[in-house]
């Protein structure tokens, strides 16, 4: 469990400003599975978890389901055999906020429980 992932969400309205370079840099060794990717444009995180099967896959993907209804922050879920990718961004800003590191770190935090 890190700091990060004790943090919560805080309100991501259209305008609210995206993670700055120098931030990125700071919070992206709290996360160090995830990778910074770029879809249209659009600053992304984005890590790939492995399971046993997909029934295991599935699971997993629905308890990160509960925590992202609780924070009111909803991630892209891939979910297949043996595997989970999961991609975090806001989607109001259309890029990355302090919110999508803070759920990188929840997410992980998923499979230390």
């Amino acid at each position: 469990m890190t700091a990060l992932s004790q943090n919560s969400c805080e309100a991501c309205r259209i305008g609210a400003p995206k993670v700055d370079e120098a931030e990125a840099k700071e919070l992206l060794p709290q996360i160090p599975d995830w990778s910074l990717i770029e879809v249209d444009g659009i600053q992304q995180l984005q890590r790939q978890y492995k399971f046993k099967n997909f029934v295991s896959a599935m699971a997993f993907a629905n308890q990160l389901a509960e925590i992202a209804e609780a924070e009111g922050h909803h991630p892209g879920i891939l979910v297949e055999w043996g595997k989970a990718t999961v991609t975090w961004w806001s989607h109001s800003i259309k890029g990355l906020h302090r919110n999508d590191f803070v759920m990188a770190a929840k997410t992980d935090d998923l499979l230390s429980k």
